[in-house]
């Protein structure tokens, strides 16, 4: 593992307590392609957002300790619709279309697009968006349009990179420092930068202490 990720440091009980959330029940609920299919706005609500292939099901699956809670596939652009999964009582996450995936049909694209909009402007239970950032490659355009967006709908949101196992710890440093710089200059954004592997398992209870914060107690 890196000697240290340029991740913040969390009080014992709540990693436990992030620790206790992700391991309990975690249940799919459902795909939607439409707003109207959207489940019941009963439970503080997290949604992942992201470049396709950044790495959304692998870190929700990585988060639950579930090898296939979500589904992952080495083709970029594979989620096309919002899938939300169920954690007990407690917490609904959502796993949102990649964006950005350029071979995808301009039309299906385009409603991709709007449906994330829709969702992220008009959703009163989400508590925050987490935006996934690929560590090799740092914040892109599509990634800021996406900033933006949640700027402007009041949407806290947190920037989450991932894939830090791909490249050198010194670039990995200079590459959280320039993406939490960044940050800094969006309303809406949290100020941690968390990053994250989710083959390696680092900064997995970092995200999963996070989220306890967020979710209904115990």
């Amino acid at each position: 593992m890196v000697d240290a990720l340029p991740n913040p440091q969390f009080e014992p009980r709540t990693l436990d307590s992030g620790r206790r959330l992700f391991a309990g029940p975690a249940d799919f609920v459902l795909g939607a392609v439409e707003l109207n299919q959207l489940p019941a706005g009963d439970l503080p609500e997290i949604t992942f957002a992201g470049r396709s292939n950044v790495g959304k099901s692998s870190l929700i699956n990585a988060l639950t300790g579930r090898k296939a809670l979500a589904r992952t596939s080495v083709t970029p652009g594979r989620t096309q619709e919002i899938n939300f999964f169920r954690l007990g009582n407690r917490l609904m996450i959502s796993d949102l279309p990649g964006y950005g995936y350029a071979k995808a049909p301009k039309g299906k694209v385009d409603t991709w697009t709007q449906l994330i909009k829709d969702y992220l402007r008009g959703r009163p239970n989400l508590r925050r968006a987490l935006v996934l950032i690929d560590s090799r490659h740092g914040i892109k355009d599509n990634d800021r349009h996406i900033m933006a967006l949640l700027d402007d709908a009041a949407v806290n949101y947190q920037l989450i990179m991932t894939k830090a196992d791909k490249i050198k710890p010194g670039e990995l440093t200079r590459t959280h420092a320039t993406v939490a710089t960044e940050a800094k200059s969006h309303v809406a954004a949290h100020p941690n930068v968390l990053v994250t592997s989710s083959t390696e398992g680092w900064g997995i209870p970092e995200v999963q202490a996070a989220l306890s914060e967020l979710a209904l107690t115990e």
